[in-house]
């Protein structure tokens, strides 16, 4: 047994379109600072950094954090596509859980381009060859762009299986927007109705409109983990903490599947999310709240089930009887999600930590689940890396 893991502090800075925030070192500074103001600590209590973002050059984490101060401790920067926040979280977690250090920062931080995701590199092999040509294999060529042939494709399968509709994908997206509207941190804080999603620009027919992908976003959030005994001397606060944290990475089952909800991910959060419930103790009928990986709003169906919020296929029936919201039986990302608070890679899973962690402390104001004490906050790249954490409110 290691040591327990405190949350001592978090910060988030609104989220912004492409072309209307800082530069990426001040977004992730801004972070830094609000995360520390939160703590009540020093920059110089610190003792290692994991900065996590997806498109910068190498050392941007120092970039970012050398804005706040420059100590010597070590800088790690993460990579992990869209689950790199949350794994710099794992990696800060891991270190203050086997003594390691006893204060450690995550920030992630990402200062997004207009469009759907690419590529960068042209001149060497991409890490997703294998899933291009399992997507094709399986979807044909839809001419569309990468992230959005996949979770079109992982919708289909949905629809095949188990008879999900279009209109579940939008009643999703509604209760992202009706959610956000509470949220001054998130991108998009406007109301849409079913309707409205539903008559938005079709992207694949019966299957997905604009509405329901989330935009590309810039944004940064910071998180500052502790051990119970450097908190008790610091006098910091000790009422959140990581009761459990899981990270897997594709099975085989990924491409032998020949199914795309197993190419977009769903056995890696499965078996994270049983990771994460084994080590607690604790199953999915015990959660208040949970911040998943809505990256499209076919992927929070299909995560209710990986996660074991609902039985498989039952997803349609989960969302039709509003469990997925306040009043339900699990209130399924407060926030707005990435479908409407944004989802700029490098900071999307910290910026599940700074919610879940004001739901347990219960400063969420309007956004707040009542009686919250168990959050589960699920990340999920493709390519790929799922982490799944559990948040715990002390007693």
């Amino acid at each position: 047994m290691g040591n327990k893991v405190y949350v001592a502090g978090v910060g988030m800075i609104p989220f912004s379109k492409p072309g209307a925030s800082a530069p990426y070192h001040e977004m992730g500074s801004a972070a830094i600072r609000l995360a520390l103001q939160d703590s009540g600590l020093d920059f110089s209590d610190v003792q290692q950094a994991y900065a996590g973002y997806v498109y910068g050059d190498s050392t941007s984490g120092q970039k970012a954090i050398y804005q706040v101060g420059m100590t010597g401790i070590p800088v790690v920067n993460v990579n992990n596509n869209c689950s790199t926040g949350s794994t710099a979280l794992y990696l800060a977690r891991q270190a203050v859980e086997y003594g390691a250090a006893d204060c450690v920062l995550a920030v992630g931080f990402e200062q997004m381009s207009p469009g759907a995701l690419g590529s960068v590199f042209q001149d060497r092999p991409t890490p997703f060859d294998n899933f291009d040509n399992e997507c094709e294999a399986l979807c044909g060529d839809t001419g569309l762009p990468l992230a959005l042939r996949y979770f079109c494709g992982a919708g289909k399968s949905h629809i095949d299986k188990y008879g999900s509709t279009i209109e579940d994908f939008a009643k999703i997206r509604a209760k992202a927007s009706r959610h956000a509207t509470n949220n001054p941190l998130a991108i998009f804080r406007n109301e849409v109705s079913v309707e409205d999603v539903l008559e938005a620009k079709v992207l694949y027919p019966g299957i997905m409109t604009r509405l329901m992908a989330c935009p590309p976003t810039c944004g940064g959030a910071a998180t500052i983990l502790v051990s119970k005994a450097f908190a008790n001397k610091k006098g910091l606060r000790t009422d959140v903490m990581i009761a459990a944290q899981a990270m897997t990475t594709d099975f085989p089952s990924t491409f032998e599947a020949h199914d795309m909800m197993q190419l977009v991910g769903y056995d890696m959060a499965q078996e994270a999310s049983r990771q994460v419930y084994e080590e607690a103790g604790i199953g999915p009928d015990d959660l208040d709240v949970v911040e998943l990986h809505d990256c499209f709003a076919h992927n929070e169906l299909i995560s209710y089930e990986a996660l074991g919020l609902c039985p498989e296929g039952g997803a349609q029936k989960f969302i039709a009887d509003a469990d997925n919201t306040y009043g339900g039986k699990v209130v399924t990302n407060p926030s707005g999600g990435l479908l409407s608070k944004g989802h700029p890679l490098g900071a999307t899973g910290l910026a599940q930590c700074y919610e879940l962690t004001h739901q347990l402390r219960g400063t969420a104001k309007e956004r707040q689940v009542e009686k919250a004490r168990l959050g589960l906050q699920h990340n999920l790249g493709l390519g790929g890396a799922c982490v799944v954490t559990l948040y715990q409110a002390a007693t």
